[in-house]
Parts: structure tokens; C-alpha cells; sequence
């Protein structure tokens, strides 16, 4: 027989969970969502479940189960791989007429968990007559179809209006469109007008709807000051209008992206603002190159700076005397230009120069260079390979760090 779907309201409802191991670990983060009051009964528990209890989530019994859990429980998850417990579980539940989940055995449960995807306010749970396998690969199918606007969901429509008249400022990452958050990829879908710059990932604007109005806000022919404020205006006035602006921007817009100044200039408007952090190309970049920024007994802290101001201009805010006493990894955003000035104030406050350094350019992405230097050296190997903007300075042992563990 075909199961009955049903959403279910567990708002401070008691939820019973029997087992503390790899299933329950996966289920109980979800039941938390829901608002359920969660009693977990084992006498052993994960960390990750450990953690739940610590912070004050979830009630654990630290014991096996006895029929009296069931009491004044709503819903009953058998998230142990033991038949002859899931069988007196099932027999006490079935006595008070309580829904159960077993993860055991399904064709003994009186409930079944479905494959669940999420996207804001839609929730998909498929069920596949209780194979799995299938029940994934079709709700990731739907999933991927809601994440990219393949698939509008009716009954959005709510949503949409409540965007309406507001900006998201959306960290598009480093270059690698698939490194694109969930939530980011779900309101660019939904954008009226996105406001794009040159460091956002390309491939990310062939998904737009046709209808949408697209903002090169690298075209502006300004100065930066000027620039900047031509963008604020563009954000206020679209959303003033009605429409639901995107600001795609690269990284995240809160490291070296002037995010700060936007939602600043939206606020003084009236202008409701979302932030959507990025995956920030400080990290990233270093990572998809095979350099940790940190790494065991090699550097146990790392410092992001801008290098787009030299290091002798009036206006840098960065203490290079204080980085080149560091003895942790020091990772340089824009910083080609001013590459040579920065590695000789390094030097000239105490930085050993034969200190490794990294140049990654266009990181994440099929262009991705790597070039490999010192300190000493590493300003005219960048210009005898030609590297150009965007790309990342990585400074420290950490550049080698994976090759000095082998």
C-alpha cells in the first residue's frame, strides 16, 4: 500500500529517539529545526549528538530504552541496528497508538522518513514505496532544478512579494560557480536585477532568467569613490521600484568587497537588506592550490590583508612592520601590483627572505596558475610569468606545508 504524506507540526511536541550513533546524528538535527522537544535515549552518544546536549537542544537519557519513554511522546525514531529492540520499541508505541520510525527494519515502522530537500520555504520529501536509493536520486533531481530556477515553485508566491523592494548582497565565491551557496543560488533565481563586478563567477549569469535586468557595475567609467556610489544608487532606485536586486559579488561581500558601504547606503534609504556570505577567496583559493593556510606544527594563525594600497601609501591601514614579526601565514587580496613594495617592507622589518611564497591566479577556475617563490624572488617571477589580477599571495611555510608532511 502507498503511505499517506504528511507534514508534521512538532513545535515543543516530545519526539523520542532511540540510539545515539550515525542515524540518529543525521536525524535529530532535523527534528530540532521543526521545534520538536527531542528525548534521546542511549547509552552512548556521538560527539556531534553531544554537542546538541551541551548546548541545552535535546534531553539525553543515558541508558536503553524502557517502555515508559514512550510516554507523552508524539513521534518515535529506532535509530539503533538491533531487530530484537526495535521490536519491544514497536511493541510499546503500537500499545499507545504512537507513530514509529525504524530505521532497522521499514517494513515493521508505521512511519517512513522521506528523502528531504529544502529551499527557504519549500520543503520536497520524496518517498519511493520505500527503496532509498531511488527516493534520493529523484529529490536531488527536484533539488537541483529549485536551486538553479529550473523549477519555479508554485505556491511561492508569498516569498516573492516579501522580496520584493529589498536587496541580497550575494558572495558568489572565489570563481568556481558551483561554490555558490545554496541560499545564494536560490535568490539569484529569483532576482529581478542583478548587479554583477568583474571578480564574480561568469557562468553564474547564463542562468538567469531572460527577463532579468543585468548591472556590469565594472563598466561604470568612474573612479572608485564615484563608481561605488553609482552602484549604491542603482541598488536604492531598483528596489525602490519594486524589484528584488542581487549584488553578486565576488568572495564574500564583507572581506574587501565594500559590502559594509551598500548595506549602508540601502539602510539610509529605507531599503531592506540580506546578506549571503561568500566563500571567501583568502581560504579557497590557497585550498584548491593545496595549501592549508594553517597546518600542525607549521602555522597556527593566518592574517588576510588588502594589498591593494601600497605599503608606503598615506591611506594603508595595514602595520606591515607588525605582519613580517608574524610567524603564521599572511594571505595578500589584491596585492599583484604593489607585490614588489610588499615584499621589500616585509624584508626590510624582519622577514627571512627566503621566507615561501605562492602567487595563485584565477583560483578556482580552469585558469588557475600557481607560481612558487621566495620572498626575495618572488616579485620578478610573478612579472617573468606574466600573472595579472585576480589572484591570491600566500605567505609562509605553509606553501609546502603538504609536501614537507609527506
Amino acid at each position: 500500500m502507498n503511505p499517506y504524506p504528511l507534514g508534521l507540526q512538532l513545535d515543543g511536541l516530545r519526539v523520542l529517539v532511540v540510539g545515539g550513533g550515525a542515524v540518529a546524528t543525521r536525524r535529530v538535527p532535523a527534528l530540532l529545526d521543526a521545534g520538536a522537544d527531542v528525548v534521546l535515549v542511549s547509552p552512548h552518544i556521538t560527539p556531534a549528538l553531544q554537542a546538541h546536549v551541551d548546548a541545552g537542544r535535546l534531553t539525553w537519557r543515558a541508558r536503553r530504552f524502557e517502555p515508559a519513554d514512550v510516554d507523552d511522546v508524539w513521534l518515535v525514531h529506532v535509530a539503533v541496528n538491533d531487530p530484537e529492540a526495535g521490536r519491544a520499541i514497536s511493541e510499546a508505541t503500537a500499545a499507545r497508538r504512537i507513530f514509529t520510525v525504524r530505521a532497522d527494519d521499514r517494513h515493521a515502522a508505521t512511519a517512513w522518513t522521506p528523502a528531504v530537500t529544502r529551499h527557504g520555504p519549500v520543503t520536497v520529501a520524496v518517498l519511493a514505496g520505500g527503496d532509498p536509493v531511488r527516493a534520493v536520486a529523484v529529490r536531488d533531481a527536484i533539488g537541483e532544478r529549485l536551486v538553479t530556477g529550473g523549477l519555479d515553485a508554485p505556491g511561492a508566491e508569498a516569498g516573492a512579494e516579501a522580496r520584493r523592494g529589498t536587496v541580497a548582497l550575494v558572495g558568489s565565491g572565489p570563481g568556481d560557480p558551483e561554490l555558490l551557496t545554496v541560499r545564494g543560488r536560490r535568490l539569484l533565481a529569483a532576482a529581478d536585477v542583478v548587479v554583477i563586478d568583474r571578480l564574480a563567477a561568469g557562468l553564474l549569469l547564463d542562468e538567469l532568467r531572460p527577463e532579468v535586468e543585468l548591472f556590469d557595475a565594472s563598466k561604470i567609467p568612474y573612479g572608485p569613490s564615484a563608481a561605488q556610489e553609482e552602484i549604491n544608487r542603482v541598488l536604492v532606485d531598483r528596489a525602490k521600484a519594486g524589484r528584488f536586486v542581487v549584488r553578486l559579488k565576488g568572495g564574500d561581500p564583507y572581506v574587501f568587497g565594500r559590502g559594509g558601504e551598500e548595506v549602508l547606503a540601502c539602510a539610509e534609504a529605507g531599503v531592506p537588506v540580506t546578506v549571503v556570505p561568500g566563500v571567501t577567496s583568502a581560504i579557497a583559493v590557497p585550498s584548491a592550490a593545496g595549501i592549508p593556510v594553517t597546518h600542525r606544527g607549521v602555522a597556527h594563525e593566518f592574517t588576510v590583508v588588502s594589498g591593494h594600497l601600497a605599503p608606503d601609501h598615506p591611506e594603508s591601514l595595514v602595520d606591515w612592520a607588525a605582519l613580517a614579526r608574524l610567524r603564521g601565514t599572511v594571505c595578500v587580496l589584491m596585492g599583484l601590483k604593489n607585490l614588489p613594495a610588499i615584499a621589500a617592507m616585509l624584508q626590510a622589518h624582519g622577514r627571512a627572505p627566503d621566507t615561501l611564497v605562492a602567487v595563485i591566479q584565477e583560483g578556482t577556475t580552469r585558469d588557475q596558475r600557481v607560481v612558487r617563490a621566495t620572498l626575495s624572488t618572488v616579485a620578478d617571477v610573478a612579472k617573468e610569468e606574466g600573472l595579472r589580477p585576480p589572484a591570491v599571495i600566500v605567505i609562509g611555510p605553509v606553501v609546502d606545508a603538504l609536501n614537507m608532511a609527506e
